[in-house]
């Protein structure tokens, strides 16, 4: 197959959704299309032992939530389709950002029930942002919920959007019947208990025949017109181009843990999603039908294999094809580094590739050469950007809490912070290491994976901060940057990489920073070189 076609048949997309919203189950599912499992697992159910596919990690399996970013790859219809399943807990929101810059599209989950909600609110902000295609799947049709067309109002209010039924509910909860799916003009009927097994569909042209009384009855068939007639009247037809831009996003009912509504989306979605699309360097535009490989990573992963205690750099090809044993530049270290066992994913399966495309996801074994943001080329030195770090909203001193391990505890604090999962910040007075998190529960995560992964106890102490600042100074040689430094130095920190931070105790200790040094410059996010 030539190039260009290997690159039009990948789907790379992200599926995004407030915590519980049946995420991790839609995925499970798709990849029950795709012929990658046998019998999808649900994430809290206790009847299927399986456990989830995507989920690896033990404390993710413990709670029923997603903690990191996984990748899996599946065939379905000829296309090569990339899923990247991200984190719905806000405590891991950071992760799921950085996600968002190596996918081409994204599905927006939304619970029947609760609506649009906060987390859901953030995330399809940042896809606005960059003008990233979304789909939005309605979920747990088989619960009561809210009425479909004041669920679709609420997406266009809350969320900004406007949106075109693609299939459209025949009830809802208990009177739940099935799907009418206006893509493809067929009914998709509902039988209840369709765990493992793919139902049948029923093609229906003409909704006015008298067929459809005898299957879903008279008064389900009535309400069925009128709302068809209405969705006619009420919202544009779809425009594929208009959706590529962004600007239309068409939307699926469906439930996901009864495997209901799932293929009519995954169907439609190969159809109109976007191949690989070009991206933005500082600078140049990347087009990913270049023949030079370009690729950025987004996101590092220690431990993947317990056994092995390894490290994996996730690299999304963005243009040219990644090839086994050929050496590439690494811009930020500006020398050349070999891969010989690149991996691609499907869950818990990796496999060695010897030649990836755009679009693609590669896992590098890395020992410590990566962190997130850095550009492999062949050669060319430009860097991607948009892959930011935070400003921490949660602060701790980490305390060793067994001193015969504290080689260990470095190694994996310093390891667990490559990741990404928080950020290490050393005071300058006395070299005390605080770790700064945007969401609470990355402590315990920390604390867990220290202790099974590293064999290291720690501790935590409160640490009264409010936000971390990197500082850039106009001049570092001008009096008032030595008073800053000389007043403030109790609150002043390096973090990772040597970059000097001010912990700022409060929004008015900010501002009054800002008004008393004002050649002192105080940023919230580390990516302003």
């Amino acid at each position: 197959m030539s190039f260009q076609k290997e690159i039009e048949r990948r789907r790379t997309f992200g599926i995004i959704s407030h915590p519980d919203a049946g995420k991790t189950t839609l995925t499970e599912k798709l990849l029950l299309f795709g012929g990658a499992i046998q019998e999808a697992g649900a994430v809290k159910n206790n009847k299927i032992k399986k456990g989830a596919t995507s989920d690896f990690m033990e404390i993710e399996r413990q709670r029923g939530i997603s903690v990191s970013t996984s990748v899996l790859a599946f065939n379905y219809k000829d296309k090569k389709i990339n899923i990247l399943d991200t984190p719905g807990h806000k405590d891991f929101a950071e992760d799921t950002y950085r996600t968002l810059t190596a996918v081409d599209s994204v599905i927006v989950v939304i619970d029947v029930a609760k609506g649009v909600e906060e987390q859901t609110e953030k995330l399809v902000a940042v896809c606005r942002m960059r003008n990233i295609p979304m789909i939005v799947f309605i979920n747990k049709l088989d619960r009561e919920g809210k009425d479909a067309f004041d669920l679709m109002d609420e997406v266009e209010q809350k969320l900004g959007l406007t949106v075109t039924p693609l299939s459209f509910p025949i009830g809802m909860g208990y009177d739940f019947q099935g799907i009418y799916n206006l893509w493809e003009k067929n009914i998709n009927l509902f039988s209840g208990d369709s765990r493992k097994n793919i139902e049948e569909t029923i093609a229906f042209s003409d909704v006015q025949s008298p067929e459809l009384e005898k299957i879903i009855g008279q008064k389900p068939a009535d309400k069925l017109r009128e709302e068809l007639e209405l969705i006619d009247e009420v919202y544009p037809k779809f425009d594929r181009g208009a959706y590529l831009e962004g600007k239309l996003q068409p939307v699926f009912f469906g439930s996901a843990l009864n495997n209901f509504g799932v293929r009519e989306l995954l169907d439609c979605f190969v159809e109109i999603a976007p191949s690989p699309r070009p991206k933005e360097s500082e600078t140049r535009l990347v087009d990913p039908y270049e023949n030079k490989m370009s690729g950025f990573v987004f996101k590092i992963h220690a431990n993947m294999d317990p056994k092995h205690r390894d490290r994996l750099a996730f690299v999304k090809i963005v243009s040219g094809t990644f090839e086994r044993n050929k050496p590439y530049l690494h811009v930020r270290q500006n020398k050349n580094l070999k891969f010989s066992s690149p991996n691609a994913f499907f869950a818990e399966k990796k496999e060695i590739v010897d030649i990836s495309y755009p679009g693609d996801i590669v896992g590098l074994h890395d020992t410590g050469n990566f962190k997130i943001g850095d550009t492999l080329t062949e050669g060319e030195l430009m860097s991607f950007k948009g892959i930011p770090s935070f400003s921490p909203e949660h602060f701790r001193y980490i305390n060793n809490a067994d001193p015969m391990k504290s080689k260990q505890l470095d190694k994996g604090i310093d390891q667990l912070m490559d990741e990404g999962v928080a950020q290490l910040f050393t005071l300058e007075m006395n070299n005390r290491k605080i770790i700064g998190t945007v969401g609470a529960l990355q402590y315990e995560v920390i604390q867990y994976r220290l202790e099974h992964e590293y064999g290291a106890k720690c501790s935590y102490e409160n640490f009264p901060v409010h936000k971390a600042c990197w500082v850039k100074p106009d001049d570092a040689k001008n009096e008032e940057f030595k008073e800053f430094k000389r007043i403030k130095q109790k609150f002043l920190a390096h973090d990772k990489y040597g970059q000097l931070v001010f912990l700022a105790d409060s929004d008015f200790t900010i501002q009054m920073t800002q008004s008393k040094y004002p050649t002192v410059k105080l940023f919230f996010t580390s990516e302003f070189e």
